[in-house]
């Protein structure tokens, strides 16, 4: 927590909620089920095989490397190692070079309790970087941005290495009518500025019904004083952008005129107010890449399915976010709408649960991790038929006859 807190900012409380704590879950979930996952699982044989048994089998990929980010950088590393060591195999991590002093306990600890030869830790910077991707592996585990993830998956075609990319992108929060304006106010804040909105599934920005938006507005500014008071940049407990580069980057996101809360900063703690932005176009800056910061852009539509089809010819996105009273909205918006995960009602707290899978889809990523999920991640399944030799059926040998024919024809239909 003290790494924590030197890298990111984050109070001992975040870091327990959203970092260790998650991790201790994903163990203990593991410990509990990965007998039974690891059994081999038998499968009906067709009468063609008769007699034989048909069944398959879990193994491990062999070596994993696992390259993981900064934002999260104790949970995104060690949740889906505990996934990978549940599936039986050894595992090469290389932690972030931007949370050096987390990467520094995660040496330490992984020390402690592995040999080298079963989990190793690699440290240090884009030149390590490109040496891993340069070796050969048996599988790839990368989480971070799109960019990178492209880079990392051209290395892995190489040697045909399987991937699994757990990337990003602009993850929408629909808001219509029948939400409960306050309520979502305060999910929305809460998941928009944990970890100063350094977050892969953080809400990036609000498309709400412009008949609401007015009262929205003003719910979300009434909200984030209350969670982090007026003064966010003197709160102990909200943390700080990870480093100058991205500090002013986010701080070039921020158009002035369009700022109704928050927009201050301070360059020598590398702190960003919550802060919310109304007016939006999606010409403006802040809507042309990921944000990755405390800035909330709100974007309005008259009919929700105008808003939904821009949403739809984008990049589909890691999360989606629907607050909404109908039933039937529900359903529609999940039905036709394309991203990895996200929730009804509230935000963020999908990926916080080891029996669901956790993963992007298209410029968002590819495969899941988390529990089940992430055990058959680092899993190949073996598909083995056990033939018995008591009994061996003639019609599949030369010299074919009509008489076998027909028996063929009669199995394999």
């Amino acid at each position: 927590m003290d790494a924590l807190q030197a890298d990111l900012g984050k109070s001992a409380s975040e870091s327990y909620m959203c970092e260790v704590g998650i991790v201790l879950s994903e163990i203990s979930f593991m410990l509990k089920h990965v007998r039974s996952y690891a059994r081999e699982n038998r499968v009906r044989t067709p009468l063609a095989q008769y007699v034989s048994r048909s069944y398959v089998k879990p193994s491990p990929y062999g070596v994993v490397l696992i390259m993981s980010p900064w934002n999260y950088p104790f949970m995104l590393t060690l949740d889906p190692l505990v996934d990978a060591l549940a599936a039986g195999n050894t595992a090469v991590i290389k932690p972030s070079a931007y949370s050096p002093r987390t990467s520094a306990v995660l040496q330490s600890l992984i020390a402690e309790c592995f040999e080298p030869d079963y989990v190793a830790v690699i440290t240090g910077g884009r030149a390590e970087n490109q040496h891993l991707l340069g070796e050969s592996f048996d599988y790839m585990f990368f989480t971070g941005s799109p960019a990178v993830g492209k880079e990392v998956m051209r290395h892995a075609a190489e040697n045909l290495t399987p991937v699994t990319l757990e990337l990003g992108g602009k993850s929408p929060c629909v808001v219509t009518k029948s939400a409960k304006l306050k309520l979502a106010a305060r999910r929305i804040v809460f998941g928009k500025f944990l970890n100063c909105g350094q977050t892969c599934v953080a809400p990036d920005y609000i498309y709400c019904d412009a008949a609401i938006k007015e009262e929205l507005v003003r719910e979300l500014i009434r909200e984030t004083k209350r969670q982090y008071s007026i003064r966010a940049l003197a709160n102990p407990d909200y943390g700080k952008i990870i480093n100058e580069k991205h500090f002013r980057r986010i701080c070039g996101l921020i158009d002035p005129d369009k700022v109704v809360y928050g927009g201050g900063s301070d360059s020598e703690s590398l702190r960003i107010e919550p802060t919310i932005l109304t007016d939006v176009t999606w010409d403006d800056a802040v809507m042309q890449e990921e944000i990755f910061g405390p800035v909330l852009p709100i974007l309005t539509y008259d009919k929700l399915d105008d808003a939904l089809e821009i949403i739809n010819s984008r990049p589909h996105p890691l999360a989606f976010y629907l607050f909404t009273e109908d039933k039937a909205t529900m359903r529609y918006v999940t039905d036709v709408c394309s991203f990895g995960g996200g929730c009804i009602n509230d935000t963020i707290i999908h990926l916080a649960t080891s029996n669901m899978g956790f993963g992007g889809v298209g410029n968002s990523g590819m495969g899941s991790y988390h529990g089940k999920a992430g055990f058959d991640t680092f899993s190949h399944k073996k598909s083995i038929v056990d033939k018995k030799t008591w009994l061996d059926l003639p019609m599949r040998y030369q010299p074919y006859t009509d008489f076998y024919n027909k028996m063929i024809r009669m199995f394999l239909r």
